[in-house]
C-alpha cells in the first residue's frame, strides 16, 4: 500500500516534469507523467514542443513493458478524444497499468471526467485531487483558454521603489540588476508569448527574445498597436521572419502599414476597439487565444498596463522592486485608471517574495470574485 506522502512524491516530480514543457507546446498543457513500480521510476515524461507527443505516451515508451502493473501518476486527466493521435486514456489501458493518481480534471469538454472514467471501466484504480492546487496553477493558462476564451496573463513591473519605471527624461535602462533581467528572460521562456504596447515597442526598440539562458526556444513576440504605426526597420522588423511577431491592430490600421509588417513576416490580428478609440484588450485577448496562445507575460508600459487592470484581465502580477527613488516626474509604472473609490480597484493576493541580486520580487495573483 502506497502511502499518500509517497504518492504526493512522485506528483511533484510529474509536476516538475511538466513545467518543463511550459512555452513550449500550446495549444496544449503541459502535462507531466511518472510511472512508478515498487518504488522505481521506469519513465518520466512530459508534453513534448508543438504539443506532440504527450507526457503519458512518452513516459510509457520509456518504461515499456515494465508499465504492467505500475501506477502512472499524472498532473492532469489523461485525454480521451481522438486527434492527431489515439487518447493517453487508451495508451495507459493498453499498457495494462494497475493505478492512475491524476492531480486536476481536464474540464476540455472533449475529456472533462472521461479520461478518468475510460480508465475505471478498464479496470484501473483511479484516483483524482493530489496536489490539484498546484496542478490547477501550472495549467491556469490552458484552463484560461478553455473556460474564458483568453490566455492567462502575468503583468510584469519593474520600477523603482516609487513605482516609477523611468525618470523625466525617459531613461530607463537599467532600474533593476542583472540577477533581475536574468529572472524576466526565464520566464519569457516559460511563456508562450511577450507582449507590449506600441509605445514601449517605438521608445525601447526591444528584441523580446530569450538571452543569456542557453537555449533555442523563443516565444511569440506580440505588440498591440491600433495604428501599426512601429518602424518596420526596428528590431522586431528586422527579426520577424526568425522570431514570430504578432500584430494586434485595429480596423483604421493603414494598409500600407500591413504590407509592409506582412512583407516583413509578422502576423497581423485585427481586433476591435473600445469607446475611446484604443485597442478593446479583452477583444484582443481573446483573439490571442483564438489563435493558440495560453500563458502571455506582458512587459508593457504604464497605459498598457493600466488597461490591462482595468479590464479584469490580469491573473499574476510580478513587480520587481528595485532600490532607488525617481521621484514624482518620473514615468509611472500604471497610467491613470480613474479609480475613485477603493472598492473599485482590483485586489491582488501576494503568494511569494524573493530577493533577486539586492532587488525585490513579489508575486501577486488576481483575488477571486
Amino acid at each position: 500500500m502506497v502511502s499518500i506522502a509517497e504518492d504526493a512524491r512522485w506528483m511533484r516530480l510529474a509536476l516538475a516534469l511538466g513545467r518543463r514543457g511550459q512555452g513550449r507546446c500550446w495549444p496544449n498543457p503541459a502535462v507531466g507523467c511518472v510511472i512508478v513500480k515498487q518504488g522505481r521510476v521506469l519513465g518520466r515524461g512530459w508534453t513534448q514542443p508543438g504539443g506532440r507527443p504527450h507526457a503519458e505516451v512518452v513516459a510509457l515508451a520509456q518504461a515499456g513493458d515494465a508499465a504492467h502493473g505500475a501506477t502512472a501518476y499524472v498532473s492532469l486527466e489523461p485525454c480521451n478524444h481522438y486527434g492527431q493521435t489515439p487518447p493517453c486514456s487508451e495508451a495507459l489501458v493498453a499498457a495494462s497499468v494497475a493505478r492512475v493518481v491524476i492531480a486536476a480534471t481536464d474540464p476540455d469538454p472533449r475529456t472533462d471526467g472521461g479520461g478518468a472514467a475510460r480508465l475505471r471501466a478498464a479496470g484501473i484504480a483511479v484516483e483524482t485531487g493530489l496536489l490539484e492546487d498546484e496542478a490547477a496553477r501550472d495549467h491556469r493558462g490552458f484552463f484560461s483558454k478553455l473556460r474564458a476564451g483568453r490566455p492567462a496573463l502575468t503583468l510584469k513591473l519593474a520600477a523603482s521603489l516609487d513605482g516609477r519605471i523611468a525618470t523625466a527624461t525617459g531613461e530607463s535602462q537599467w532600474i533593476t540588476g542583472p540577477e533581475a533581467r536574468r529572472w524576466v528572460h526565464g520566464q519569457r521562456a516559460r511563456h508562450d508569448a511577450v507582449m507590449v504596447g506600441a509605445g514601449t515597442a517605438r521608445a525601447d526598440d526591444p528584441s523580446l527574445t530569450v538571452r543569456g539562458l542557453g537555449i533555442a526556444h523563443q516565444p511569440v513576440r506580440v505588440v498591440l498597436s491600433r495604428r501599426l504605426d512601429i518602424p518596420v526597420d526596428s528590431h522586431l522588423g528586422r527579426t520577424a521572419r526568425e522570431v514570430p511577431v504578432w500584430l494586434c491592430h485595429g480596423a483604421d490600421a493603414p494598409e500600407t502599414a500591413r504590407a509592409l509588417w506582412r512583407d516583413a513576416g509578422a502576423r497581423l490580428i485585427e481586433v476591435a476597439t473600445g469607446p475611446g478609440g484604443q485597442l478593446d484588450l479583452s477583444a484582443a485577448m481573446v483573439a490571442l487565444g483564438g489563435a493558440g496562445l495560453t500563458r502571455v507575460f506582458c512587459e508593457g508600459g504604464g497605459s498598457l498596463a493600466a488597461g490591462l487592470i482595468a479590464g479584469d484581465l490580469v491573473d499574476d502580477l510580478a513587480v520587481v522592486s528595485a532600490g532607488l527613488t525617481l521621484g514624482a516626474e518620473g514615468t509611472p509604472a500604471v497610467g491613470a485608471m480613474g479609480v475613485a473609490a477603493l472598492s473599485e480597484a482590483t485586489r491582488f493576493r501576494l503568494v511569494e517574495t524573493r530577493d533577486l541580486g539586492g532587488d525585490a520580487l513579489s508575486l501577486w495573483v488576481r483575488e477571486a470574485g
